[in-house]
């Protein structure tokens, strides 16, 4: 037995994992290309991504495309498999890097943080690009279906379908996050049907991804049974040698105590899981006001009403300042207890995938 594929229209993907984009430097060309090269989708997150620049501040817009561009073609360099970048609609420089991705060709956007209502007009040059929502109801899902045939005659490529045990900002109200109506488990049959009428319509499979609290090959398998095409992963690739972000934010995950992974309020008016420690013990008592606010990365940030700037703290984070910062990380991080590869995390998840099946199925996979 092996992991199954999957595929996105046209694109070939020979396991069924998605790297989650996770921004201010988390995943970029490192991690994105050793994903798509143990056969995964490798994704570059967008979100800050010029943070190491000197015109980070001053030059925002053109310093967050160029680094982009650099790091779509540094992984490129690294790896032929499929690699695609996460655009938060949130972002206020939304337009712009979705644009940038789309001139470089990458092979698909995910959009999230919002409804992408507009993302197949910017994406007309590229009609190869995959365009993949994030969702966290089968609602959203049947609206952006309806808005894009209407009004672009396109249907999305395949859906992400994010629960509340996912790590980063939440797509839930606070009181939902624990509600067992709004469960992974719950919200992916939900949408695999909401789908099913315009997939019928197009012709054509609309694949539905499994996102938020997915850990082992277990639950890979678990979600594919349930009609998904596959899982996107976040997580559990922090903790391997080739992510992004620096060896003292993965640590932070690997000292991490269940009852540390905690739900905060971010500055951008969502709620957030992310790792508990001094930095935002302090905030939550009122501390840490911003007096400017250099980047304005997101519609939704009001900087005069926030206790931190959350550009900053992230950047502070993945650099390993987290005194000036603070980790997010999904419902499952506590579980992390080690550094390893990202093909030794791929060759175990798939390892407790296979252990996973069902008696006749290993009986039959024996017999062949």
């Amino acid at each position: 037995m092996a992991f199954p594929s999957m595929d996105i229209g046209n694109l070939h993907v020979r396991i069924p994992i998605i790297q989650g984009g996770m921004g201010v430097g988390i995943s970029l060309s490192g991690l994105a290309a050793a994903v798509a090269q143990a056969g995964g989708l490798g994704v570059i997150a967008t979100a800050g991504i010029g943070h190491d620049e000197s015109t980070f501040a001053t030059d925002y817009i053109n310093t967050n495309n160029n680094v982009l561009r650099r790091e779509i073609r540094k992984a490129r360099e690294l790896t032929k498999g499929p690699i695609g970048v996460n655009v938060m609609v949130a972002l206020t420089n939304y337009v712009d890097l979705v644009k940038t991705a789309i001139q470089e060709k990458i092979d698909a956007i995910f959009s999230g943080a919002g409804l992408p209502l507009d993302l197949p007009a910017l994406a007309q040059d590229s009609p190869e690009t995959k365009l993949v929502p994030i969702v966290s109801s089968a609602r959203a899902a049947v609206i952006l279906c309806k808005k894009w045939f209407s009004k672009f005659r396109r249907m999305p490529d395949a859906f992400v379908v994010e629960g509340p045990m996912a790590g980063g900002h939440l797509g839930f109200k606070r009181e939902q996050i624990d509600d067992p109506g709004h469960k992974l488990e719950k919200i992916v049959p939900e949408v695999i049907e909401g789908v099913r009428p315009f997939a019928e319509k197009c012709g054509r499979p609309i694949p539905i991804i499994a996102a938020g609290g997915v850990y082992t090959g277990a639950d890979i398998r678990k979600y594919l049974e349930m009609g998904a095409a596959g899982v996107q992963m976040g997580t559990r690739f922090v903790a391997t040698h080739e992510c992004d972000a620096s060896l003292a934010f993965k640590e932070a995950y690997i000292k991490a105590k269940k009852e540390d992974i905690v739900i905060i309020q971010s500055p951008v008016g969502l709620p957030g899981r992310a790792v508990r420690n001094e930095f935002l013990v302090s905030a939550s008592q009122g501390g840490r006001k911003p007096p400017v606010c250099p980047f304005h990365c997101i519609h939704t940030c009001d900087y005069k009403k926030t206790p931190y700037c959350i550009t900053l703290a992230l950047v502070n984070a993945k650099k390993g300042r987290l005194k000036h910062g603070f980790a997010f990380a999904g419902a499952n991080a506590y579980r992390v207890d080690r550094i390893m590869s990202v093909q030794e995390l791929v060759d175990t998840l798939e390892k407790e995938y296979d252990a996973s099946a069902p008696p006749c199925l290993k009986a039959a996979a024996e017999r062949v």
